[in-house]
């Protein structure tokens, strides 16, 4: 007979902004046991699932999650208790069954989520294997392209950028581990630029510098500088990638739809001339994926992007698609955007989240496996990059242990591979 739940427990801890979140422990009857945390957005989709906050002011600001926790160790652990874990899915059915709202705000997407990570983690030591391979199979092979966020703006940083993230491309490395140094190298050599020109260091939430810089455009020669100065050709070992989170600078007026830069003073500018400005960027500087580059809302104005630009970079849609099929699907039938960000708790569960990634990549979306800026030490999402060979990851800069986890975890896993491990160049013409 196969194992089954003999307890699960919930706890309220603290991420990576000293917020609370949720940790799950589930134990079988076999004796083993397995944990999972649950990450959290500050810059968050308007359609993602529900994370339930206490909303009790006296306590961590009103971001308590004692409610979550009660959910798991009462009605999900009395529900779950004897249940086996070799069916993933049907586990996942089960909650969101139970839970019976279209975004999880009975039992909060972060209760759920965790007891799905949970049930996955035991399933796969219960089994003897490692979490990859029993999501992915034989076929798990590919290690992702890390984006890897190097300078920080937007809601992520207290500085004078409105884009949110700069990242680095590493496609041209020859292993994930050569472009876990390259990274790195390029990483200390801008720390070392802004540093010789007067600038900050200090690092905002994903652990990119934080400098306040007179323009985007400055912050993009400081990293061609880099890149050079660390010994690599940028657009052909690395290039740029961005996260300009432009549902963070919508504004309305009159029925419109506006971006308004207010940190950098670049003003406001409507769909067709902010297009213009990424179309401008792109005859300078080498840039292969922009996400986010319009509102969640503006469909419009991402078919005229996609047109536009769709057939030269990467468009990821973030607050767009919120990791959920519905949305993901009709921008596949509209032609809006080409690759999907996957953010575990933007639908919140493990099953939901494998039905999305396979949506896109069958219509022939990439997929660009995400953390969240309020991040723990889980290293789920480095596995279920490999297991849906995806391609590609989001895990943050080359400091701060909560991102770090994530690229040391991949390490692991592509020496675990040996030889059959795979490093592809997702942007290579």
């Amino acid at each position: 007979m196969s194992s089954t739940i003999s307890s699960i427990r919930a706890l309220e801890i603290l991420d990576s902004r000293g917020n609370p979140t949720i940790s799950v422990v589930i134990e079988l009857s076999s004796g083993v046991r397995a944990s999972a945390m649950v990450p959290s957005g500050a810059s968050t989709g308007e359609f993602e699932a529900l994370e339930l906050r206490d909303k009790d002011s006296k306590r961590y600001r009103g971001k308590g999650v004692q409610k979550a926790v009660a959910n798991v160790n009462g009605v999900i652990a009395s529900a779950l208790k004897g249940k086996g874990v070799a069916d993933l899915t049907a586990l996942d059915n089960l909650l969101i069954e139970m839970d019976g709202t279209e975004n999880k705000s009975k039992l909060g997407a972060n209760a759920i989520l965790g007891v799905s990570l949970a049930a996955a983690h035991v399933a796969a030591a219960d089994q003897g294997v490692e979490l990859f391979k029993l999501l992915g199979g034989e076929s798990a092979v590919t290690l992702p392209v890390p984006l890897v966020n190097v300078i920080n703006g937007g809601a992520h940083a207290n500085n004078s950028l409105d884009t949110q993230e700069f990242m680095l491309a590493p496609h041209g490395a020859s292993s994930f581990s050569e472009a876990v140094r390259m990274s790195a190298e390029v990483f200390h050599r801008l720390g070392a630029l802004l540093a010789e020109s007067g600038f900050d260091t200090a690092v905002g939430d994903e652990g990119g510098y934080a400098p306040r810089l007179k323009s985007t455009e400055q912050a993009f020669d400081f990293l061609l500088k880099s890149i050079e100065g660390a010994g690599y050709r940028p657009g052909e070992d690395i290039s740029l990638a961005l996260d300009v989170a432009s549902s963070e600078l919508v504004a309305k007026e009159d029925g419109q739809t506006y971006y308004q830069f207010v940190k950098s003073g670049r003003g406001k500018l409507n769909s067709e001339q902010l297009i213009e400005l990424y179309q401008s960027w792109l005859g300078k500087y080498p840039i292969v994926s922009i996400e986010d580059g319009l509102g969640e809302n503006d469909w419009s104005g991402w078919k005229t992007l996609t047109q536009r630009l769709g057939s030269k970079i990467q468009l990821v849609g973030d607050d767009l698609f919120v990791t959920n099929q519905k949305f993901i699907q009709r921008g596949i039938e509209e032609h809006v955007a080409n690759s999907v960000l996957i953010k575990l708790n933007q639908i919140g569960s493990l099953s939901e989240t494998l039905t999305a990634i396979a949506c896109a990549a069958e219509a022939g979306y990439t997929n660009v496996i995400s953390h969240r800026s309020g991040e723990t030490s889980d290293t789920t999402i480095a596995d279920l990059a490999v297991a849906t060979n995806a391609g590609q990851i989001k895990t943050g800069s080359m400091c701060r242990s909560e991102r770090i986890a994530k690229y040391n975890r991949l390490l692991w896993i592509e020496s675990a591979l040996g030889s059959k491990a795979v490093y592809k160049d997702c942007f290579k013409n």
